[in-house]
């Protein structure tokens, strides 16, 4: 009975439900919405609860791996390891902070003892106690040591090796003397004597006993660190070195310019190689004085200084002529001054136009301005100097040469002390004419190419557009080469001693404006080609003393002798450097060969009296050692090694350092040079 009544019920509910839905009723409109059914709300909930557990189980998850610790929340819930992190945040800050200070100061302690040490190996050395090793290098030799380029590492220490060659040939066979050659022989000796001889080992004094192959290569030991060498040859100066000759000293290389006089071949290389006495206070300037200031500048110690001041003394009555331009002789005891019979009594250019550089480094290192005072009276008007002199004198100079400096800045090669004029005498840039442009350019760097030697800049390009007007080309090989002019007639000629001119203009091309240097640097890269040249057409690959051109030929050797002159590889240093161009390097490593080839003997090197047949000579030339291999070597290093920026070469390749501006006080407490450490040694075998 209950079951019927049970079946009867939901149906009930439904029509009601049905109704209730169709007519709504008061009551539930008074009961407000209608609830969702039970079962839809169970499932509701659990869908709910469902998302509810998934999103607690993720934060669950997220809190509990590594990347709460990221969760700025994290910290904001829990305040002690916010403390914790602020904390660890501060001292890891400080600990960074310390270790940089005691980099810092790590560094200037290190710097300390270096020079501390520097010191002190100074000192032991001046006792006579010699340490094994240089007791440290400089940081920059360090670096680029490491940079080298191995090729360019084994052709340097080949060099090297060559110049201990070349300096223990003279330590045994010529010690203390001028030169390494053959013995004195009468004046009217000729080539028939010469090769009838052996090779000798002797000393010659050929400028009156002052060392000139020792102290001209003071610099190049030091520079390639042969330090036991250079210590010795120190000692030499020291206690052997002196002035105090009775002999007439000429004003430069008179008896390597003598091819210019008509004498026959064989009188003029007797002259070149063999007469004593007859040398300049000009060569002595750029040898002697230039040798002794770079020493100085390179290794601080003022024995060198000393004696430059001692010599310059005893130079300077060369500078008392009425017009300020120097005689070419002087004797440095009596200090009597004239000029040779051969000039007619007339000065040469390159004398009286290279000494500028010396003795404005020699008065800027000793803050007497009366030395460089002196040389201002020479054709370069006035010198800058960071001390107060009275111009007044010099400016009498500038009037003068004012009215002989002609439009194209080529002077000839005489020219009269008394008058201040110029003879009618050849123009050239070799033999007798060459330096004096050189140091146009040379004094405005020494300055620091500043407002007070600008005209030593204008007066060197003025030269230049003088020096183009000389350039002629060859056919086939369009080889460029500098002619000399003797009056209004040009002479297709040039001697192997202009091929310093490519690497004066390289030098001076970043002077110019962009499509100028451009064009000067060109020139520069062309005329070094012609040098290159003049080695490589010669069965010995070494050049002769001067070269012919003719029309379809290119070149032809004129004096065929080779006495191992730098000009060449000099040039090839300065395109190297400036242009970066390895070929210059290759090509200097060409004419070191034939060097090593044709010149080198067991007792030193030598040059060749004809480079045809190659047969030699009996000469030890001292600016092979000063000048050939020097050049050679910094060729083959990198350009920090007595950088452009800090260091001018004299005429004899000796660097002396450029005073900046700012160290105009030094010259009222004396001069202060920071010692230059070398570029690193390998130590060669004593032969």
């Amino acid at each position: 009975a209950p079951l019927p009544e049970t079946d009867l019920r939901p149906k009930q509910r439904r029509t009601e439900t049905h109704s209730t839905r169709a007519r709504p009723s008061a009551r539930a409109n008074r009961r407000g919405p209608r609830r969702r059914p039970r079962r839809a709300r169970i499932s509701g909930d659990l869908l709910a609860g469902g998302k509810a557990a998934a999103m607690a189980r993720r934060s669950s998850s997220s809190s509990s791996g590594p990347w709460r610790y990221l969760n700025p929340a994290y910290y904001l819930k829990r305040p002690k390891r916010l403390a914790l992190l602020f904390f660890v945040f501060v001292a890891a800050t400080f600990a960074f902070w310390d270790r940089q200070s005691l980099v810092r100061e790590y560094e200037s302690e290190i710097s300390r003892l270096d020079d501390e040490i520097n010191r002190l190996h100074d000192q032991l050395r001046k006792a006579g106690v010699h340490l094994e090793e240089n007791p440290i290098s400089d940081k920059m030799s360090r670096k680029d040591i490491v940079e080298i380029d191995p090729i360019n590492n084994e052709r340097r220490e080949k060099v090297k090796e060559a110049m201990l060659h070349a300096w223990n040939s003279y330590v045994k066979y010529a010690w203390g003397m001028d030169e390494l050659q053959v013995p004195e022989i009468p004046s009217d000796f000729c080539f028939a004597y010469i090769n009838s001889q052996p090779q000798s080992r002797n000393g010659v004094n050929s400028f009156g006993g002052l060392g000139a192959t020792l102290v001209d290569s003071l610099d190049t030991l030091y520079i390639m660190g042969l330090k036991d060498e250079f210590q010795k040859a120190r000692d030499w100066v020291a206690e052997s070195l002196d002035f105090d000759k009775d002999y007439d000293a000429s004003v430069f290389e008179t008896t390597i310019r003598l091819h210019y006089k008509v004498y026959l071949d064989c009188s003029i290389y007797l002259l070149n190689l063999f007469v004593p006495c007859c040398h300049s206070a000009a060569k002595l300037i750029v040898m002697v004085v230039g040798g002794l200031l770079s020493a100085y500048d390179l290794s601080g110690d003022k024995i060198f200084l000393d004696k430059a001041k001692d010599i310059t003394d005893r130079l300077l009555p060369a500078w008392e002529t009425t017009s300020g331009i120097p005689f070419n002789r002087i004797n440095l005891a009596h200090g009597r001054a004239h000029n040779p019979g051969w000039t007619n009594g007339d000065s040469i250019l390159a004398d009286s136009g290279t000494e500028q550089l010396e003795f404005i480094a020699l008065s800027q290192r000793t803050g007497i301005p009366s030395i460089s005072k002196r040389f201002c009276y020479c054709l370069l008007t006035f010198c800058y100097l960071n001390v107060q002199i009275n111009f007044g004198d010099a400016e009498n100079v500038i009037t003068q040469l004012q009215k002989i400096y002609p439009s194209d800045g080529l002077l000839p090669i005489y020219i009269n002390p008394h008058s201040g004029t110029a003879s009618y005498s050849t123009i050239t840039f070799g033999a007798m004419g060459d330096s004096f442009y050189e140091y146009l350019l040379k004094v405005w760097i020494q300055g620091n190419k500043t407002e007070h030697v600008k005209h030593y800049r204008q007066m060197w390009e003025t030269s230049m557009e003088g020096l183009t007007s000389l350039i002629r080309k060859t056919t086939p090989s369009n080889y460029h080469y500098i002619c000399e002019k003797n009056g209004g007639s040009l002479s297709d000629k040039m001697d192997e001693l202009a091929c310093f001119a490519p690497g004066m203009l390289a030098l001076g091309a970043s002077g110019y404006g962009s499509e100028k240097s451009e064009q000067i640097m060109n020139l520069a890269k062309e005329l070094a080609r012609t040098c290159y040249n003049f080695y490589q057409t010669t069965p010995t690959k070494l050049a002769g003393e001067n070269y012919f051109f003719h029309s379809g030929q290119d070149m032809s050797v004129g004096t065929s002798w080779n006495i191992l002159r730098p000009e060449t590889v000099e040039s090839l240093m300065y395109l190297w450097r400036l242009t970066g161009n390895k070929t210059y390097q290759d090509w200097g490593w060409d004419i070191f060969q034939a060097f090593e080839k044709n010149s080198r003997i067991e007792s030193g090197y030598v040059g060749l009296r004809d480079v045809n047949t190659g047969e030699k000579d009996n000469m030890m030339q001292s600016f092979f050692l000063a000048e050939t291999l020097k050049y050679l070597y910094l060729l083959f290093s990198p350009p920090s090694v007595i950088s452009f920026d800090e260091w001018v070469f004299n005429t004899e390749a000796h660097p002396l350092r450029i005073v900046p501006i700012h160290d105009n006080k030094a010259h009222a407490s004396g001069f202060q040079t920071p010692v230059v450490r070398p570029f690193g040694r390998k130590q060669g075998k004593p032969e």
